[in-house]
C-alpha cells in the first residue's frame, strides 16, 4: 500500500483519530490486515503502519532474529516494540491513540494533520505542519541529494 498526500483531522475527546477515507478505501483485510499498529516517533510524529506492513517491516528489520541479541539490539527491540501498539480501527475507520504515544511524540493539539509517507502514515501537529510546509518544500531537492550521496558507494 502506498500512502500519499495529506489531510487535516482532528483527535476526538475520547483519543480516537478517523484514518482518511482516501487511505482506508483502498484497504483489504488479506493484503494489509486487520489493524493498524502506531509508533510514537520523537519530534512530533506518530507513525501509523497498516498491521501487514509493519510485520513485514519487523521480519526485515537489521540484525535478524535471535534468541541472544546483542545488548544493543535487545535495547532497541525492547524500546521499539515496547512503545508500539496494535491500535483497532472502528465500524467508522477511527483508532483510539494511546495517551501515552500523544505524550512521547509531544502532540499537545488535537488538531492534526495525518501525512502519507510511502508506506506509512505520520499523525503531526496541524500548526506546525502549515507552518513548515513551504521550507520543507524548498529543502526537498538539498534532502534528495544528501539521500543520494549516501547511498552511492566511496570512490577509491
Amino acid at each position: 500500500m502506498l500512502f500519499t498526500g495529506h489531510s487535516e483531522h482532528t483527535i476526538d475527546s475520547k483519543l480516537r483519530l478517523a484514518i482518511p477515507a482516501k487511505h482506508r478505501n483502498s484497504l483489504t483485510p488479506e493484503r494489509d490486515g486487520q489493524a493498524w499498529f502506531c509508533v510514537p516517533w520523537p519530534g512530533g510524529v506518530l507513525r501509523l503502519y497498516t498491521e501487514r506492513m509493519f510485520e513485514e517491516l519487523a521480519d526485515e528489520a537489521p540484525g535478524g532474529q535471535s534468541l541472544m541479541p546483542g545488548e544493543e539490539e535487545a535495547d532497541l527491540e525492547s524500546r521499539f516494540f515496547g512503545f508500539a501498539e496494535r491500535l483497532e480501527m472502528d465500524a467508522q475507520g477511527r483508532v483510539a491513540i494511546p495517551k501515552l504515544h500523544l505524550e512521547l511524540a509531544g502532540l499537545t493539539s488535537t488538531d492534526v494533520v495525518i501525512v502519507g509517507a510511502r508506506n506509512r502514515l505520520e499523525v503531526r501537529d496541524r500548526t506546525a505542519w502549515q507552518a513548515g510546509r513551504m521550507e520543507m518544500f524548498a529543502k526537498l531537492p538539498s534532502l534528495v541529494a544528501r539521500i543520494e550521496a549516501k547511498r552511492k558507494p566511496a570512490a577509491g
